[in-house]
Formats: C-alpha cells, structure tokens, sequence
C-alpha cells in the first residue's frame, strides 16, 4: 500500500511534508515523492502521524465504565513487585476502541499508585485482539513504584507507610533486597547448590541489573527528588511519572539523566501534592534538556485526548515539533520501543495515523487508524478515499 498526497511528520526535522509512504509486510519500506506500484490510498489535504504512543496509563487494568469488578490496579499490599499487569490485562476494555478515535496505537499501562513496589507494567499494541499475549509489545517494561500521598494511606490501614520517610524506606529496603538476593543466587550457583527463587525478587533483579526502569509515580518536588536519590543510589533507571512540579526544578531533573512522562494536566487540582499543576511543565522540561512524554494517565482522562493535551502544551509555550515528538518518539524513547515504534521510518511498524486536519487542532479526526499496516479504526464521514491501481 502506498499513501500518497499527505503531509507526514518528520520527527528529524519536526515539519510535515509532503510525501508517499509504503507499506509492506507491517512495515514502512519506502518514504520518497511519487512513489508508484501497488494499492494506493489518497490523503489529500490529509495530515499523517506516527500512531500516538501513552507512555502511562491504566486501560485495561481500570475498565471502562464498570467499579470493583473491572478493577485490578492492585493497591491491598504496600510491596508486591512479584505482581505482573498482563496477568491482569483485559483487552476487551471498550476504552481501546475510543482510544483509536484519538490514534492512540500504543500505551503502556499498569498499576495504580497506592503501593510503594506494585509490580511490572506491560507496553501493547491497539491492535483489536481479544487475547491479551497478541496484543503484547513488552510484557514486562518498568517496576511501577508510588512517592508522595497516595502510598501512606496504607497508614489508615495499621500499616507502614504512613509517612514520605516510610515510603522511600520500603522502596529502598526493596532495592537492597533485590541486592542481596542477587549475591545469595549467585553464591549458590558458584557452589551447586539449591536456591528457592522468589518471584518478586526475580522482578526486581531486572531493575538493578539495568533491563527494566522503576516506573515512578511522582508529583511533589520532594517526592521527585527522593526517587532521583533512592534509584542513584543504586544505579537504577528510572521514568519520572506525572513530574507535576517538574517545572520548579527542571535543571536537577536535567542532571538526574531521567525521563518525565508529564500529566495529566486536564482536572482539577484535587490533593494538595498537585498544587503547582500546569500546562508550562512540559515547555519549561524541554527547554531544560528533559526527554517529556505528555500522559492523560488514562483513566483520570480519556485516553483518546492525548492529542488534545498536546495542544493545550503548545498553548502554552511547547513548540509544535515537540508536541508532537512528546506523544511519538519520545514516549518510544522514553519505553525503549524506538526500534519498532515512534516515527513514520523505514523499517518501523506501519502504524500510521491520517488525521482530516493538523492533529493539534482541536477539532482534528482520526480517518484511519493503521496499526503494522492494518486498518484498525476507520471515520467514515472523514477517511480519505482508497484508489485501486
């Protein structure tokens, strides 16, 4: 299939022009004017995108419309690293499809934040499956870990945490486990002898040994600074989730190496740790050197608002190129998915977005949505028309 007479986003130089894209066997092969051969699809007056990519987010795990019994965030046990989201993933969420409505192809979901170690997320296509191992990218892609108010409500409950000191303790204590269990596995190897392995412990050994970052639920300035202490400490990568008062120290998250994944910014301040919340964050982030991935931590809001997130950043001083890298490559960057993920590149999965408009247009639409070169959401009133050869 060749789409042609679009305006595609080149991330490298961050403008849309005008250009044909092939794609065959799942995969762009070819970007070029005139490109001839094949099946063609006709984008005039289109603009076309990387499918967007939700760097955070909970579909799947909290279930659309429904209470307890869609509910698996997983929030009865203050550590629990040993628990993975795609055992818990359910693909027939009704949030997928609205989703696609806002060319959303790509999410990373998982956990939600009332543990302080609650377990692995898992990266997936929206690709239409009903199975959750065929919708699977990364199954297990970041330790989801919580700082700041939401953890001590374990306090309530007769238990630890119930304060931010408590809270990196039992982080930390959870790291210089994984430490020791690594040296007590090692030791036995070297002298043959049996040793029973813990599953959480297992987990973590992926985030001291560099394969997978802690996921870290952040708002507060302190509660950022404690995760950039804690995971320096014991050399971990790390991604800075909600970064909410990010702008008020951009230059220390500079420093730190790590990531944000910024928002979500639409709501109402509605606790005391999001308090500095504003559309500045990611502007004043990037300008600062920070890799930014914007999130609407679906389902706090609706994930197919994504785009429009994006524009209420560029309102607010992001530059378009950036706003739309920060719902593309870098959420591909930022969940080490850029080999396959991010940008319209050859050699990358033909997920392709063809909006009726500029996608920070409020009033943009999704006409078809292409997850590795298959339709999976088609506008009707909108798709631009497909022209046999």
């Amino acid at each position: 299939m060749i789409i042609k007479n679009g305006q595609i986003f080149i991330e490298q130089r961050g403008t849309f022009e005008a250009l044909d894209i092939r794609i065959e066997s799942e995969k762009i092969v070819q970007i070029g004017k005139n490109l001839q051969g094949g099946e063609v699809l006709d984008a005039k007056g289109c603009f076309i995108t990387p499918g967007l990519i939700e760097a955070h987010s909970h579909i799947g795990m909290y279930e659309e419309g429904i209470q307890w019994e869609g509910d698996d965030i997983c929030e009865n046990e203050p550590v629990t690293p040993e628990m993975r989201a795609i055992d818990a993933f359910y693909p027939g969420d009704s949030a997928f499809l609205e989703s696609l409505t806002g060319g959303v192809t790509t999410m990373c979901t998982g956990f939600g934040s009332g543990g302080v170690v609650a377990g692995t997320a898992v990266i997936v296509e929206n690709n239409g499956a009903l199975v959750a191992d065929d919708m699977v990218l990364v199954a297990d892609a970041g330790m989801k870990c919580a700082l700041g108010e939401n953890p001590r409500d374990f306090g309530r409950k007769g238990k630890q945490p119930n304060t931010r000191a408590s809270v990196a303790f039992l982080l930390r204590q959870c790291l210089q486990d994984a430490v020791d269990y690594k040296a007590e596995k090692e030791a036995a190897a070297r002298k043959g002898d049996h040793f029973k392995k813990n599953l959480g412990m297992e987990a973590m050994m992926d985030v001291i040994e560099g394969r997978m970052p802690i996921k870290a639920h952040c708002h507060r300035s302190d509660d950022i600074c404690t995760v950039i202490r804690i995971c320096k400490e014991f050399g971990v990568n790390a991604t800075l989730d909600h970064c909410t008062d990010g702008h008020l120290i951009a230059d220390h998250i500079k420093k730190s190496g790590y990531p944000a994944i910024v928002g979500p910014t639409f709501g109402s301040k509605s606790k005391y740790e999001l308090r500095n919340k504003s559309f500045d964050t990611a502007a004043v982030l990037v300008k600062a050197g920070v890799k930014v991935a914007i999130t609407t931590d679906h389902n706090v809001t609706p994930q197919e608002s994504l785009n429009w997130l994006a524009a209420m950043y560029l309102r607010n001083g992001l530059s378009e190129a950036d706003a739309i890298r920060c719902i593309t490559c870098n959420p591909a960057d930022i969940l080490g998915i850029a080999d396959r993920k991010g940008r319209l590149q050859t050699g990358l999965d033909g997920d392709v977005v063809i909006w009726d408009r500029h996608p920070l247009d409020i009033q943009a639409k999704p006409g078809l949505v292409y997850v590795r070169g298959k339709e999976v959401y088609r506008d009707v009133s909108v798709a631009p028309m497909i022209v046999k050869p």
